[in-house]
């Protein structure tokens, strides 16, 4: 019996857990694998974050909350964008949900007919193609070429929308390639968007805080405040505050968007985890010393990570500018075989070798829409990331050209 729909045949899982997944198997079974396959932050969630999760829990917010998120964390996410983003908006026009996937979907599940598009940025995320198949949407690629540092450019966007397109879904800074833009680039992007108001435009911000040489984030709807109408913000506590595992994700648009989706939430899981909302709101209140520190320590392992890549023949790193990835370019590789003789035909089979011969986990760059590449995280502890390299750069030395 065939217990799946016929709209789950195009999607796949998660390819970073999958990958992260498998790491963890052949560590149970005794292989001494290194996963740099699952963005998540080898850091602690601070303490003040856990203690008030635990004071949340003792003074009884045990209850059902609110669908769309707490007073309290509404109010938060309301000061920090005022504060850090320079963005207004009332607490009606905030959503709060189990993590930045879940309010992707609640947001295209609100406003996607079967058959529009939704215009993604490659390399982009994987689950953004997925939640697009899943709801009968046509996910529509960009190529953004390393050349241009991956990312999207307004003829490209121009070229690409249609009477079919919904959204444009940006990433900055991006996850697989560390992509971050400008002022006047989003602006340059922005008045593409402003010529055809049928089209959203979601901004993933969830790495906001991860951003290295100094540079200061600008979000999208502050560089496009004329495009309000049309904008969804993104973001969470995940990634900057090591707060992946309390699923607390949240976004900022246009009342009656936050309405629909709060309505398609209310049928799915109902509110975010009332604990972990109270936590979400003690990091986005209280101090960022932690937050800085977590950047610093993210730049570092991202130069050792390019100085590394810089000194293997056969591989090309563009610096991320931000997050904590390495888009790492294979192309040079391809064709060559491996000391057995199994011929490299693509990044999906190199990624295979590293962790067949290298007992290192990566994920292929297929995965997000530009080949040949391989994603590793550089969120692990520099010594993990040292003996990963060391471990690549062998198995690249052991192919054999053809």
């Amino acid at each position: 019996m065939n217990y799946a729909s016929s709209r789950l045949t195009p999607v796949k899982p998660s390819a970073s857990a999958a990958v992260s997944q498998l790491a963890k198997s052949l560590v149970a079974a005794g292989e001494d694998v290194i996963d740099l396959g699952l963005g998540e932050p080898d850091f602690q969630t601070p303490k003040h974050i856990i203690e008030a999760a635990h004071q949340a829990a003792l003074s009884g917010q045990t209850k059902y909350p609110p669908t769309d998120g707490t007073a309290e964390l509404k109010d938060a996410i309301v000061g920090k964008l005022k504060r850090e983003n320079q963005l207004d908006y009332s607490q009606a026009e905030v959503f709060v949900s189990n993590g930045a996937k879940q309010v992707i979907f609640a947001a295209f599940m609100a406003t996607l007919e079967p058959e529009q598009e939704v215009l993604l940025c490659a390399p982009f995320f994987d689950s953004y193609k997925n939640i697009c198949l899943v709801l009968g949407a046509q996910p529509k690629f960009l190529a953004c070429k390393a050349s241009n540092k991956f990312k999207l450019t307004p003829a490209v966007l121009e070229a690409a929308i249609t009477p079919k397109t919904r959204w444009v879904l940006l990433n900055a800074p991006s996850n697989p390639a560390g992509a971050v833009y400008s002022t006047e680039e989003l602006q340059a992007l922005g008045e593409v968007l402003a010529r055809h108001p049928h089209v959203l435009l979601m901004s993933d911000e969830i790495y906001e805080h991860i951003l290295f040489d100094g540079a200061n984030f600008v979000s999208f709807a502050a560089s496009c405040p004329q495009l309000r109408d049309q904008t969804l913000v993104v973001n969470g506590v995940s990634k900057a505050y090591a707060m992946t595992g309390w699923r607390i994700g949240y976004c900022a648009g246009p009342q009656k968007l936050i309405a629909a989706m709060t309505k398609v939430q209310s049928q799915i899981s109902s509110g975010a985890c009332s604990i972990a909302q109270a936590a979400a709101a003690a990091a986005l209140n209280g101090p960022q010393d932690e937050v800085r520190r977590f950047r610093a320590a993210c730049e570092q392992r991202r130069n050792l990570i390019v100085q590394r890549v810089a000194a293997i023949p056969g591989l090309t790193l563009d610096p991320p500018a931000g997050a904590f990835y390495a888009l790492i370019g294979c192309e040079a590789l391809m064709g060559s075989r491996t000391p057995a003789g199994e011929r490299i035909p693509d990044d999906n089979a190199f990624c295979q070798y590293l962790l067949n011969q290298g007992k290192v986990a990566t994920v292929p760059g297929s995965t997000y829409g530009l080949s040949p590449f391989f994603r590793i995280t550089t969120a692990a502890s520099e010594e993990q990331l040292k003996r990963a390299m060391d471990r690549i750069e062998q198995c690249v030395t052991a192919l054999v050209s053809t």
